[in-house]
């Protein structure tokens, strides 16, 4: 995926959106979700558009287990070892859930102490869909900020919760599997 530089704040209808796609099998989502993307000197900016009848959420602080509701995350290895990277998730109610993943012989460590500094969300809800904006400081998850042609390893994800049915997992890279924790499966995001 191409991450175009945008000077300032994005000018989302001039970025083409990106698909997520079931997690599993890579069909379309019942609720579809599409994720757009751009950069800027400090900053990475997200744009999460989840089409949603039913969007949800009862938890309301920060690092609450938000990803046992409803929530698009984004999870990024900026230095693309596949040893750690950030997770950092949003729910319809616009609360946050930062931490970071790092391999160990059995499995993950998750470290909650972690904040993503500078951090900032927005959610805009309607009947049909809920939106979610996210800038990422770059000086909260890398040493020097990205140029043109850097490559970081990344997924974007979303998991839908309705209450009558199934929860649909979605991702930009799919994983195969029930989850969302595979590495290897993390797409190449690289920065134009």
């Amino acid at each position: 995926m191409q991450c175009r530089f945008a000077p300032g704040a994005p000018d989302w209808e001039k970025i083409a959106p990106i698909s997520l796609r079931e997690t599993v099998t890579g069909h379309e989502p019942v609720q579809p979700t599409t994720l757009k993307t751009a950069w800027s000197e400090t900053a990475w900016h997200l744009q999460f558009i989840c089409q949603d009848t039913e969007a949800w959420g009862t938890l309301t602080r920060h690092d609450d287990p938000i990803y046992n509701e409803e929530v698009v995350e984004v999870f990024v290895d900026p230095v693309g070892d596949l040893m750690s990277y950030f997770e950092i998730e949003v729910s319809p109610l616009n609360v946050v859930c930062d931490l970071i993943l790092r391999r160990t012989r059995s499995g993950y460590t998750k470290e909650f102490a972690w904040d993503c500094e500078g951090l900032q969300t927005r959610v805009d809800k309607s009947e049909t869909r809920w939106v979610t904006e996210l800038t990422i400081p770059f000086s909260s998850i890398t040493s020097k900020p990205p140029v043109a042609g850097d490559r970081w390893r990344a997924n974007f994800f979303r998991i839908d919760r309705p209450r009558k049915t199934l929860a649909e997992l979605s991702a930009w890279s799919p994983t195969g599997m029930r989850r969302f924790h595979v590495q290897q499966r993390f797409g190449t995001l690289e920065f134009v």
